[in-house]
């Protein structure tokens, strides 16, 4: 039998409405589903005019979900660590196996927050479509507070009257970058890598991840998911994903790494770190991949990043394993060194407690973390917002969180670009920042109508 259309899975999802009218919930969440047809996501997204938006797809083409509106959104400004862990509890306490809260934490809390963004914030979407290879289901969340149920039921109505129909994404128009803005500039950037790789510093602090952004005005400011989209194109195994939370104000990012991976108790993490530019040839990009794996300074920093996880995974697992020797993840324009690593994780631990182990990973913050931090804090010059952060989902069952790099922030008439790069003794303040601009020579490229 054939799947029905979104279309005419909302017509029955609004009778279902109607009929609950004469009940009472059952629960403080309830959770309508209608199988579907599989569709395009970010066009149907693009094509609605209700916020917040949410695209997530898994790395490797997995999962992709859509999401739209908020049966429940929870934004944190300050004091990050102990209202998470308010707002973890209470989401826990309602242990429905289908909820996903979406959302992301800062890099670093104690910077000041991004506007709209917070320092956390998580959503749980009032319409939600996740699609597989070869299913896709229609997810609507209601609220069950059994003294406002019939408001909720007339609320849930109305948002499902303002779904649109699928149209094409707004075009990628051809445009140029009219300025750029770089903080740290390029000058500041030496001295900053300089200061890292001064021994007496570098001794008690071996790892230093600094970051930068790039403020771009553009003749013409394109729609965030279609610049995704695109994105997604070129770098099709990485994780996509954006919430645009208002029509101005959105953040984007097309990001290889994962910070974990959770299934019940089984974890999946990953060491990635070490980077050199893709070849033009097959044989030089072979060449250049082996290069990497037989260079010190690469492997050092690849190390550094798998030790500090397992140390902070130690405290929380029965077991803990990583990849002997690293492999090579291969992007569009770079390539890096990439290790797994599994752990079995001791009953009574959550996400949370994960997540605050895990983040933010030496590979985007530096070795120890607290004094790389410091530094980051002190002298680079901007508050990285949610680029760096941990972006991605949590629920009863499963949760899975992506380290937020190649990112763009969308706000108002600018575009805000970032890019990082691990500093361990013997770096080069020249190459380290032509690694910054590799990275951002696919977003780069999208932008100007490349």
């Amino acid at each position: 039998m054939d799947k029905p259309s979104i279309s005419i899975a909302i017509s029955r999802m609004q009778t279902r409405l109607a009929q609950l009218a004469n009940r009472q919930p059952e629960g403080d969440k309830v959770q309508l589903s209608e199988s579907i047809q599989p569709t395009l996501l970010l066009p149907w997204l693009a094509a609605q005019e209700m916020w917040p938006q949410i695209y997530w797809r898994e790395s490797n083409q997995g999962e992709q979900v859509a999401a739209l509106g908020a049966c429940g959104q929870h934004r944190i400004d300050a004091h990050a660590p102990q209202k998470l862990s308010e707002f973890y509890e209470r989401c826990c306490r309602n242990n429905h196996s289908g909820l996903r809260w979406y959302g992301g934490v800062a890099f670093d809390t104690r910077q000041p927050a991004w506007d709209i963004f917070g320092q956390a914030q998580f959503i749980l979407p009032r319409l939600e479509i996740r699609q597989g290879e070869r299913e896709a289901q229609l997810l609507l969340n209601l609220n069950g507070d059994p003294e406002r149920w019939l408001q909720e039921l007339t609320r849930a109505a109305a948002f499902l009257e303002q779904v649109r129909a699928i149209k094409p994404l707004p075009p990628l128009a051809p445009g140029h970058i009219l300025s750029r803005q770089d903080t740290p500039s390029e000058s500041h950037w030496h001295q900053l890598v300089t200061q890292v790789t001064e021994p007496e510093f570098n001794r008690d602090t071996p790892k230093v991840v600094l970051a930068r952004q790039s403020q771009l005005q553009l003749s013409h400011q394109p729609h965030p998911w279609t610049v995704l989209h695109a994105w997604q194109l070129l770098n099709p195994n990485s994780y996509q994903y954006g919430f645009q939370l208002t029509p101005k104000d959105s953040f984007i990012s097309c990001s290889p790494e994962r910070l974990f991976q959770r299934s019940q108790q089984e974890l999946t993490t990953e060491a990635l770190a070490g980077t050199t530019v893709r070849g033009f040839t097959p044989e030089e990009d072979d060449a250049l991949a082996q290069a990497l794996l037989d260079d010190d300074k690469n492997q050092h920093e690849n190390q550094l990043v798998r030790l500090q996880i397992e140390k902070q995974l130690q405290p929380l697992c029965d077991y803990v394993g990583t990849e002997e020797s690293p492999s090579i993840l291969k992007l569009n324009h770079i390539q890096h060194l990439h290790r797994t690593i599994k752990a079995e994780v001791k009953y009574g631990v959550n996400d949370l407690q994960l997540l605050q182990a895990l983040h933010p990973t030496p590979a985007v913050g530096g070795y120890p973390r607290e004094s790389a931090m410091t530094f980051i804090r002190q002298r680079e010059g901007f508050s990285r917002g949610w680029y760096a952060g941990a972006c991605g989902y949590f629920n009863c069952l499963g949760s899975e969180f992506s380290v937020a790099l190649r990112s763009a922030r969308f706000s108002g008439d600018t575009i805000t670009l970032f890019a990082g790069a691990g500093i361990v003794a013997g770096s080069d303040p020249d190459a380290e920042w032509q690694e910054l601009e590799n990275k951002l020579a696919t977003i780069m490229g999208i932008l100007n109508g490349l």
